[in-house]
Order: structure tokens, then C-alpha cells, then sequence
């Protein structure tokens, strides 16, 4: 269920940048980082996160803060979203699925204590500090922190390439409805912007 990371260069270049990555969020303050919203996924413990990208949008305050991690990824052909993935001690992230076929996930573990898995179908993994993980979202999968330590992985989600597709219609389809959600996300950024004075 999980596919080859070393297909796309820049794996490698992920990889190669790892600790300068990891240091780059171990020293950002506890409160930069924002719980989970959303609805659709059941959450038992503590999931936060730290974006760089969302879909169509750069949030320039928080790659400011970690230059190393925002231009690696910028090199990252079609990506889409990206930020940091706090998982505490503890938590576990129940059974679900994305919602869009557009786009592949990739993991780049950066704090992993001995206990944290995750699971793609029938195949279940322990993350590997400067190693990569690349599945398809759409999926089902669920983390697992079985430790006594926040988990914290970088996640990367970019366009699918043609060969990945299911068939050409649902390339198609997925990568308008992407689209949809890219046009959202800048009015949700601007409603964030008008109530709150902050800027991304």
C-alpha cells in the first residue's frame, strides 16, 4: 500500500536536508503550532499542525521563521500543501480516507520515538527519522503514538502524476475538483486575514 518515495528526486533532497529541517521546528514555540479542525476524521488525544502551503496559497510568516524547510519544498514540483504534523504522546488518529484523488502524500519523519506507527490498507509501518513515506491519500490510514513523546513528521502533498492515475476521467475530475478546493482555500485565507489582522 505505500509506494516508492525514491521515484521523485526529491525524496532525496528531503532526506538530504532532514536535521536542518528538524531543528528548524524544534525551534518554533509550542503555540505556533494549531490544533486540528476538522470534522471528518476522530481524533483520541492531541493532532497540531504548522503550514507552509495550503492549496494555492504560501504562508510567508511561517516559512520566514523556517527558511531551509520553505525552499526545499518549494523545489518540489507540483506541490500543492505542506506543514509540520504534531502527533502527542499518547494519540492516535482514527481510520479514514482523503477525499481527492489529485494529489500523493509524502512523510519525512523528524521526531519519532520508538512506538509510533502508521497503517496504508493492510500494510502497517514505524516511521524512520530522516526517512520518507509516500502513499496515496485516498486510502484508508490511521497513526498511531504509542509512546511516551510527541511525534512529529513533515507532511507534503503534490499533484499526481499522469502515470499514478486510475484512469483518465478521474484524473481529470479529481485535478478540477482540486481546483475548487484551491479557490476556497484563498477566500478562507482572506476571511482569516479581515478577522484577524494577521497576514500569511
Amino acid at each position: 500500500m505505500f509506494l516508492d518515495p525514491h521515484a521523485f528526486p526529491f525524496a532525496a533532497d528531503l532526506e538530504a536536508n532532514w536535521r536542518a529541517i528538524r531543528d528548524e521546528m524544534a525551534a518554533l514555540e509550542e503555540d505556533s503550532f494549531t490544533d486540528w479542525q476538522g470534522t471528518y476524521v476522530k481524533l483520541d488525544g492531541k493532532w497540531s499542525l504548522y503550514g507552509f502551503f495550503t492549496p494555492g496559497l504560501r504562508w510567508n510568516e511561517n516559512c520566514r521563521r523556517c527558511p531551509t524547510t520553505a525552499a526545499v519544498c518549494e523545489r518540489i514540483p507540483g506541490i500543492t500543501t505542506a506543514g509540520f504534523s504534531r502527533l502527542t504522546a499518547g494519540s492516535h488518529i482514527s481510520p479514514h480516507r482523503g477525499e481527492c484523488g489529485a494529489i500523493l502524500r509524502m512523510h519525512l519523519g523528524l521526531t519519532v520515538p520508538d512506538g509510533c506507527r502508521f497503517r496504508v490498507g493492510d500494510a502497517t509501518v514505524e516511521w524512520q527519522e530522516g526517512n520518507t513515506l509516500l502513499f496515496d491519500d485516498t486510502l484508508e490510514h490511521e497513526s498511531f503514538n504509542d509512546s511516551d513523546r510527541d511525534r512529529t513528521v513533515l507532511i507534503i502533498d503534490f499533484y499526481r502524476p499522469w502515470r499514478y492515475r486510475r484512469s483518465a476521467w478521474n484524473f481529470v475530475k479529481d485535478r478540477l475538483r482540486y481546483q475548487r478546493t484551491q479557490r476556497n482555500a484563498v477566500a478562507r485565507k482572506k476571511l482569516i486575514e479581515k478577522t484577524t489582522g494577521q497576514r500569511g
